[in-house]
């Protein structure tokens, strides 16, 4: 009778505390399926996600998707963004929280053609460069406030390589993991990047953020998240991610082969994911939050007294 009853013992525990139910992710990204987004389909193409008790589900950006709006409405419970977006929904009195970052640099540029006399940021000073209109909200206040760029230098920008290619004294906005490739193909030399971020641009790139009562709710989901996403990036780095890979290519066929490993490479080469420091992957810093945001209200992007420390939460991934 002991027998039968200690047999019977584990089936009735079993039945009273069944294992916990996956949490539920929709995580948007900022656009189309890239090399950039190589932690998040490695942690889920490789089963991390799962293994971490998450239900994740990657809804890719475009041109007509707004993630934060997404994230505030609950359509979405994380989205990529960068330092501004939870500042952005901050000043909306939206209270959206930033939790990580996996890239310690912004992979922003100004992109000129080799040759022409320019060689370091300041010998852009007066000259004519091409910048997107939402651009201007963003990193051409950190220009005009730390470099001394001013609005009588812009030009339109509309996301076409045609005037780029067709003017060598041209200069227009670009990113350093794909400048070489896309633009060097059709160009007798290979062009010069200036990366904002080795002139003080401090903004966060390839960030997670979401809905501040959604994080607090969800603190060890989020944790959970972060962690699996943070294994997948170290794929991608040590060059070992070819689900990810693989997954990338299918989903979005105009990003040929090619462009994934040159992505890559600048990634790999340029620490773009965990800084010159060998910060880990995803860190976040309360000193840099505070020194970007110093920068970008005396821009007078976003006003002197906003709580912009509440826009982040630090103690997921410390960076100190």
């Amino acid at each position: 009778m002991l027998r039968k009853t200690l047999l019977v013992i584990p089936f009735c525990v079993a039945m009273a505390f069944p294992a916990a139910a996956e949490t539920q992710i929709t995580f948007g990204t900022n656009w189309l399926p890239q090399t950039e987004h190589c932690g998040f389909y490695q942690a889920q193409e490789s089963g991390l996600y799962k293994a971490a008790n998450l239900d994740v589900k990657i809804a890719p950006g475009g041109p007509d998707i707004n993630v934060p709006l997404m994230v505030a409405s609950g359509r979405y419970q994380l989205g990529m963004g960068s330092s501004f977006t939870t500042l952005n929904l901050l000043a909306e009195k939206i209270p959206g929280k930033t939790v990580a970052a996996f890239f310690q640099k912004d992979p922003q540029t100004i992109v000129v053609h080799s040759g022409q006399g320019v060689e370091k940021l300041q010998d852009l000073l007066k000259k004519p460069i091409m910048i997107a209109r939402f651009s201007q909200q963003e990193f051409w206040q950190f220009l005009k406030a730390e470099h001394g760029f001013t609005d009588e230098q812009v030009q339109p920008y509309t996301y076409s390589a045609a005037p780029f290619l067709a003017d060598e004294k041209a200069a227009q906005q670009g990113y350093i993991t794909e400048d070489g490739f896309l633009l060097g193909a059709q160009m007798k030399q290979p062009p010069l990047s200036l990366l904002l971020a080795d002139y003080g641009y401090q903004n966060y790139a390839t960030t997670v953020f979401g809905h501040g009562d959604w994080i607090e709710k969800n603190r060890d989901a989020v944790a959970a998240f972060l962690k699996a996403t943070a294994e997948g990036y170290r794929a991608c780095i040590d060059g070992t991610a070819k689900d990810a890979k693989a997954a990338i290519l299918a989903a979005n066929p105009d990003h040929s082969e090619g462009l994934y490993d040159y992505k890559l490479a600048q990634m790999q080469k340029l620490n773009m994911v965990t800084g010159d420091e060998g910060l880990p992957i995803g860190a976040l810093s309360p000193k840099r939050v505070e020194s970007f945001f110093a920068t970008m209200s005396k821009a007078g992007v976003y006003a002197a007294d906003l709580p912009y420390r509440d826009a982040f939460d630090f103690t997921f991934v410390p960076a100190e």
